[in-house]
């Protein structure tokens, strides 16, 4: 059989995930729960992630999910069991462009990172695409931030 995802959440008691799919042949949209076993505040949630997307009862159902969605939302079960609010966990996906990364920890900053990889394979532009265009220069204006001393020309030439 194959299973098409319509959508994708995760429901905190008991931890789970949610996965609305439509069967392909027939053609019915159903709801799963997938339970989360073995998941706590200090687990792993990519090997959680791949464990769920390998088990041989959830792979055909999981296989249109991607293992970065799956990652998110183990990733607000388990800020969930931390105790953070569903507001706080979704606010650590957004990016915001005047933010210090500098000041992140290690966590964060892979979670800021897997956004923007996101996000940059989205605006990607390939040879194929019908938009492509082979040599695109685009004018930035110049920005009124602080200036530093390394963008200045120097007179060394150089």
């Amino acid at each position: 059989m194959s299973f098409e995802a319509k959508r994708c959440g995760v429901q905190f008691s008991p931890p789970s995930i949610v996965l609305i799919y439509q069967n392909k042949e027939t053609k019915k949209v159903r709801k799963r729960k997938i339970p989360v076993r073995n998941f706590s505040k200090y687990s792993d949630y990519g090997m959680a992630a791949e464990r769920l997307k390998n088990h041989p009862r959830h792979r055909d159902y999981l296989e249109g999910v991607s293992q970065n969605q799956l990652e998110k939302l183990l990733i607000i079960l388990r800020d969930h069991m931390l105790g953070f609010t569903l507001e706080h966990s979704l606010a650590s996906f957004r990016l915001d462009p005047d933010e210090d990364l500098n000041k992140l920890g290690d966590e964060e900053l892979a979670r800021k990172k897997g956004q923007m990889d996101e996000l940059f394979e989205k605006n990607r532009r390939r040879k194929d695409d019908p938009d492509f265009v082979y040599d695109l220069e685009v004018d930035f204006t110049k920005s009124t931030q602080e200036r530093c001393s390394w963008d200045e020309e120097s007179d060394d030439g150089f």
